[in-house]
């Protein structure tokens, strides 16, 4: 058996989402004819800090996830969350691309911040003894 199987399927989930967020990038370089920057192409612009705004939270939380996995928390309440923050990642950039689907940037972020607070509280309480 995988020792840490929830870690493992949100990494690699996760790269996923990177992928695709990077090839979306690439697409409007590749139409605009922009190798470097964004050239004050807002299109480009959002979409790059989409993806950047992702490598910001994605790393602890996968830190935070990894470590309650090994502490031997409830595998199932972390997958919930990882689901729930994978979920959220795709919607903030979705939203992020603006106008009509903008609501669902912030309900991305909100979620990605809730996730992550959740993953660290949960990491103190197990650390004080308080369970994992």
């Amino acid at each position: 058996m995988t020792p840490l199987p929830v870690t493992l399927l949100t990494a690699a989930t996760l790269t996923g989402v990177n992928g695709w967020l990077s090839n979306r990038i690439g697409a409007l370089r590749r139409m605009h004819k922009i190798s470097v920057g964004d050239a004050g192409n807002e299109a480009l612009l959002r979409r790059m800090r989409a993806q950047a705004n992702f490598i910001e939270f994605a790393p602890m939380f996968l830190i935070m996830l990894a470590a309650l996995e090994l502490s031997q928390a409830n595998r199932t309440l972390l997958a919930i969350v990882a689901a729930a923050f994978v979920a959220a990642r795709i919607a903030h950039a979705v939203g992020m691309e603006g106008g009509p689907l903008q609501r669902w940037r912030m309900v991305g972020m909100m979620t990605s911040v809730l996730a992550t607070v959740l993953l660290a509280l949960w990491a103190v309480l197990c650390v004080a003894g308080l369970g994992c």
